[in-house]
């Protein structure tokens, strides 16, 4: 696609994070040296819960480690590496970490605040002069935004980072010129919002102030001297019979290493045990890698300087880096614990630590979700505060109990409408007896959940699991705000408190611009700049079809409409609902509409051309690098396709409903049965010749 390998790319991908600390008791018990326990009881919990997992939870395999007072004392793992269970998972087997990388960047980062280099309060623009967006508030951004997600930046541009088994550096090469074409959502500062951009924007900072790689750079100043032997980057020679494997159900087999190629948002490969010896820096085990006042810096609570919903039971509660520094459960017991977890599309981890007991527990998996990890991180943690005597009991889960109904105020009332959030849009409807339901829009499939109104001005679901209500902010935005108790039979419970929606106002559209929308009504549109290796093709939406929804009128989805070619995402959420924004534009050339958001590009329908009917054709790639496009015509539906591929590209063959069924890159398959009215892609560098034949 005409792209060159550079320095290296950075791809955020990824991410939920689920984490929280908690105020230290002053009653807490005196730490107690590792070897006056043999954890057997602790051992044998866990590895119960992590089997319930692979078993019963969708985790192909999961690998943990707790640490104490410097000494690993837990390591295990569970599942099966490989489907056929030849190559068996040790403690060595090595995992993507997802946002979890983000520890190291912010470590990196802190490493050269106390080193004088940098100055967490001034402009980011001091360390990156060619820095530069179009919205002139960018030179307000500083590092410390850029760690505590309140940049304002739009979230994910990372177009091309995430690739199979390619570390093409594109994305992290091309950054600043993408954020050179973008806006800012919010004034930096006003709120924290999950941004992977910020990261790879700090991840350039250290390079350029450190004049290293980020690679090289953790390397020396964190891998290196806490022997972590088993922690690379894709920017690393890193042996794919040494990573876990991964699976789609969209493929029979193995899917080829997953590469983030924008390392400290998402792209860092390590272990349970290698996350918990990192861990070591923040309970002050391993002195001279960072000052206590940077440690201490980073568990401070960022999400308070700005915008926040009300603070109560969460795993979401900014620090620097930290998703939370007020974790639940420990909080219960007046335990500070600090955490981050990761999500790539195959792998998982979450890291949490007690700074004051010298405690840390990792879990890494492939297959799951960051959440279900931090299940079994939980429970390392407190079966080993258990055993050394810290907390004599558990805690109960936690419910708000059977809704008792009320009546639902006037006032309260006017908060029914639709609401915005991330990917999505939610219709919020009352009565007269005291019920709200929300539903999702285009959804329909997905059955409304219903809340009764209470006499503390809360709403509540039957199952005593999540109370809603709305809070106006001082910015005169009306938001929904969830508590939640997520528990897993066996496994514990996770508290969320956020705001998870904002209510779209009217956006009243001109004739013209009305009319430029409803022409892309139900139109298809095709990803044309994502490399051949892209893990697009395989899992995200290589195919986009628009529909326009009479119950948001000027609005795309949760977009705002701007003008007749233009949409912009307007959501002020803090936390995770209001991440990962876009500003949309539609083009025209040569026929061809074309979107550009956020770093991709898709072009019409008009641009797609039926496949040649004939035994044998040929495509090329242009001068452009653009992906070409090929519709499935009735004439050769069923015929099997062969096609001989240059060394750099790729194919990629869906059916009608956009369901990928090969994909060659994954599949290693260069011959496919020819769906119904399906569609065809090819890749590849520029002047890239595909040979097809049919038969």
């Amino acid at each position: 696609m005409g792209r060159q390998k550079g320095k290296r790319t950075s791809i955020a991908v990824l991410t939920l994070a689920l984490t929280m600390l908690a105020p230290m008791s002053a009653m807490a018990a005196p730490v107690t040296s590792s070897s006056d326990f043999t954890y057997e009881p602790t051992k044998k919990t866990v590895m119960e819960k992590a089997k319930l997992l692979t078993e019963k939870h969708g985790i192909t395999s999961l690998q943990y480690a707790l640490i104490d007072g410097g000494e690993i004392v837990v390591s295990g793992q569970t599942g099966k590496n490989d489907k056929n269970n030849k190559v068996p998972l040790t403690s060595d087997t090595i995992y993507g970490i997802g946002s979890t990388s983000k520890m190291f960047l912010t470590a990196s980062v802190m490493k050269l605040v106390d080193e004088g280099k940098m100055d967490l309060d001034l402009p980011v623009v001091n360390y990156i002069p060619d820095f530069k967006m179009k919205d002139n508030r960018y030179k307000q951004i500083t590092p410390r935004m850029l760690l505590n997600h309140s940049s304002g930046l739009l979230g994910s541009t990372g177009s091309n980072a995430t690739l199979y088994g390619d570390n093409d550096t594109y994305s992290h090469d091309t950054f600043l010129d993408q954020l050179g074409n973008q806006n800012l959502k919010a004034d930096p500062g006003a709120y924290s919002v999950y941004s992977n951009d910020g990261f790879t924007l700090a991840e350039i900072m250290v390079e350029q102030v450190s004049g290293m790689s980020f690679t090289a750079f953790i390397h020396q100043y964190l891998t290196g001297p806490l022997d972590m032997k088993h922690t690379k980057t894709p920017q690393d020679v890193v042996d794919p019979a040494d990573m876990s494997g991964i699976y789609s159900p969209l493929v029979e087999g193995q899917l080829p290493q997953e590469n983030y190629n924008v390392i400290a948002t998402g792209g860092i490969y390590s272990t349970a045990e290698d996350l918990v010896k990192f861990s070591q820096i923040f309970t002050g085990e391993v002195q001279g890698i960072l000052t206590n006042k940077s440690v201490e810096a980073m568990a401070q609570e960022e999400y308070k300087r700005g915008m926040w919903p009300e603070d109560s039971d969460t795993s979401i509660s900014y620090g620097l880096g930290w998703d939370s520094v007020n974790l639940y459960p420990f909080s219960e017991y007046g335990i500070k614990a600090v955490t981050k977890g990761g999500d790539t599309i195959s792998y998982h981890s979450s890291l949490i630590v007690l700074p004051e007991y010298n405690l840390a527990a990792a879990v890494t998996s492939s297959g799951g979700t960051s959440a279900k990890d931090q299940f079994i991180a939980n429970e390392l943690l407190l079966s080993a505060l258990e055993e050394k005597g810290i907390i004599t009991e558990r805690k109960p889960e936690k419910s708000f109990g059977v809704p008792v109904k009320a009546g639902i105020p006037k006032e309260i009332a006017t908060n029914a409408g639709i609401y915005g959030s991330i990917n999505s849009v939610k219709k919020i409807e009352m009565n007269n007896a005291g019920q709200m339901t929300v539903s999702t829009l285009a959804a329909p499939s997905n059955p409304a959940q219903e809340y009764t109104y209470t006499a503390d001005g809360t709403f509540v679901n039957d199952k005593g699991t999540e109370k809603l209500k709305f809070v106006t902010e001082q910015n005169g935005r009306t938001y929904l705000w969830s508590r939640t108790y997520i528990s897993l039979p066996g496994l514990g419970q996770l508290a969320f408190s956020e705001y998870t929606a904002e209510k779209l106002e009217a956006n009243k559209l001109s004739q013209d611009i009305t009319a430029s929308w409803k022409q892309r009504e139900g139109k298809r549109y095709y990803v044309v700049n994502q490399k051949y290796t892209s893990t697009v093709y395989l899992h995200s939406s290589p195919i986009l079809s628009f529909h326009m929804n009479e119950e948001t009128p000027g609005y795309m989805t949760n977009s705002k409409i701007i003008g007749a070619s233009e949409a912009v995402t307007d959501l002020q959420i803090p936390g995770m609902a209001g991440r990962d924004s876009k500003e949309i534009y539609f083009a025209k050339k040569n026929g061809v509409e074309y979107i550009t958001a956020v770093g991709s590009i898709y072009a019409s329908e008009e641009m797609v051309q039926p496949l040649y009917s004939g035994k044998q054709s040929v495509t090329t790639i242009q001068a452009d690098g653009y992906a070409k496009w090929f519709s499935v015509p009735a004439t050769v539906k069923g015929k099997v396709m062969t096609v001989k591929l240059p060394s750099n590209g790729a194919f990629a063959v869906y059916d009608q409903n956009g369901i990928c069924i090969n994909h060659t890159v994954v599949s290693g398959q260069n011959e496919v049965v020819l769906p119904e009215n399906g569609r065809i892609v090819f890749a590849g560098d520029v002047d890239s010749t595909f040979e097809i034949s049919l038969k």
